[in-house]
C-alpha cells in the first residue's frame, strides 16, 4: 500500500486525546505498558521527540529497530515510533503473528516519497536501453517497501548510511554501474569517498524522465536518483563558514545525507550512530557543531552538558514528518491496538523481494 493510500485509509485522532494533559497521557502509556508487558514493544527512532522517546523500549536507526522488533518475538504489538518506510521494514522482518502499528499514518518521509515505483520502473527501462545489462540498483533503507522490492528483484540490495561504502564496493563487483536510490547526496558522498570522480556520476531526474549528464555517457559509473533529505539538504557551506568564524575550535560533524560540498569541508561525516558515538567518546570541554536532525542534536546537548554542542544550522527545525508522532498519537495507538486503521502491512509479493534486498545487504556488509 502506498503512503497516500494509507493516509486516505487512516482515521483522525479523536479530540479527547488532544485535550488530555501530559500527565494523563504519560500515565496511560505506563498503564498499557505494565498491562501488556512483553506483548508490547515500542521502538523509537533517534529523531523522535523526547515526550515519545522516553517510553521507547529501544532507540536506534530504522534498520536496527526493525531487527530488534523481529528479535522480540513475544511482542504481539510493535508500535513503531518513526515514519512509514521504517514501519514497513519492521513488518517485512517480523513474524506473521506480530502486528506493526504506526501511531500517525501521516508520518511519512519526503525522501522516500521522491522515488515511487512507477517512476523507478520507467527509469529502469530507459536506463536499460542506454546502458544494457550493466547496472545494479542499490537503495538506501530510507525508501518504500516497493522500491526495496524492485531492487531485490533486479539483483540489488539495500544500504544504510553506516555500510554504504561496503555495499557500493560490493555492487561494483557485480556490475559496471550502479543506480543509487533515492538520496543523491549519500550516493554521491559514498562514491566520491571510494574514488569515483564527480564527472563519472550522472543524475536521473524522475520528474522529467531524463538522464542529466554532459559528455560521453559511456564514462558514467554512478547514476544518482534526484532525491534528497529535506532536513540534511538545509545544511550549507555558509553554515560551515559561519561556524568556523564564530567558533574556531569547534569540530564540525555532519551526516552523509548532506550536500557533497558541505561534507568536503566538514571535519567528520558519518551515520547517526557514528555521530552519537563520536560525541559520547569525546573528551569533556570539546566543542561540536552537528549537522543532523534537531531533536537528536537537542538530546545530545542535554545528555552531554560537559561539552559545548550546537546545531550547524542555528535555524534548523526538527524533521516535520517524524514529529507527527507525538504523545497523544502514541496513547491513541495504544488504546486501539486491535484496530486495523494504523496497521502497516506489506503485501507478501512486495515483502519477498524487499526482504531479499535486505538480506543481500546483511550478508555482504
Amino acid at each position: 500500500m502506498s503512503i497516500l493510500a494509507a493516509m486516505q485509509k487512516t482515521k483522525m485522532i479523536p479530540e479527547k486525546y488532544k485535550q488530555m494533559s501530559r500527565e494523563e497521557l504519560e500515565a496511560r502509556v505506563i498503564e498499557v505498558k505494565n498491562k501488556l508487558g512483553s506483548r508490547l514493544y515500542i521502538p523509537g527512532h533517534h529523531y523522535q521527540k523526547d515526550e515519545v522517546i522516553q517510553f521507547a523500549d529501544a532507540t536506534g536507526d530504522s534498520l536496527k529497530l526493525a531487527q530488534l522488533s523481529a528479535e522480540n518475538s513475544e511482542a504481539e504489538y510493535i508500535v513503531f515510533c518513526g515514519v512509514h518506510f521504517m514501519a514497513e521494514t519492521a513488518d517485512i522482518l517480523t513474524s506473521e503473528h506480530q502486528k506493526v502499528i504506526l501511531p500517525d499514518m501521516r508520518a511519512g518521509c519526503s525522501m522516500a516519497d521522491m522515488a515511487d515505483i512507477d517512476q523507478t520502473e520507467r527509469a529502469w527501462d530507459k536506463l536499460q536501453v542506454l546502458f544494457g545489462d550493466t547496472i545494479l540498483p542499490l537503495t538506501y533503507v530510507n525508501s518504500t517497501a516497493a522500491i526495496k522490492s524492485f531492487v531485490g528483484a533486479n539483483g540489488g540490495a539495500t544500504v544504510t548510511s553506516s555500510n554504504a561504502e561496503t555495499m557500493v564496493k560490493w555492487a561494483f563487483e557485480q556490475k559496471e554501474r550502479i543506480l543509487f536510490l533515492p538520496d543523491q547526496h549519500l550516493g554521491r558522498n559514498t562514491a566520491a569517498d571510494l574514488g569515483v570522480r564527480l564527472d563519472e556520476m550522472a543524475i536521473w531526474n524522475p520528474n522529467t524522465d531524463k538522464l542529466e549528464y554532459e559528455g560521453d555517457i559511456s564514462k558514467i559509473k554512478v547514476i544518482l536518483w534526484k532525491g534528497h533529505c529535506s532536513v540534511h539538504e538545509n545544511f550549507t557551506v555558509q553554515n560551515v563558514k559561519d561556524t568556523r568564524e564564530q567558533y574556531p575550535d569547534m569540530t564540525i560533524i555532519v551526516h552523509p545525507e548532506c550536500r557533497r560540498e558541505v561534507v568536503e569541508i566538514s571535519d567528520m561525516a558519518g551515520s547517526t550512530s557514528y555521530i552519537i558515538n563520536a560525541i559520547e567518546k569525546a573528551a569533556p570541554g570539546t566543542q561540536w557543531a552537528i549537522g543532523t536532525e534537531m531533536n537528536l542534536v537537542n538530546r545530545l546537548i542535554k545528555n552531554h552538558p560537559d561539552k559545548k554542542i550546537i546545531s550547524l544550522n542555528p535555524h534548523m527545525c526538527p524533521c516535520l514528518t517524524m514529529n507527527r508522532i507525538d504523545l497523544p498519537h502514541l496513547v491513541w495507538s495504544l488504546d486501539t491496538l486491535e484496530d486495523t486503521a494504523n496497521v502497516i502491512k506489506v503485501s507478501p509479493e512486495i515483502a519477498e523481494n524487499a526482504k531479499l534486498a535486505l538480506e543481500r545487504m546483511l550478508i555482504n556488509s
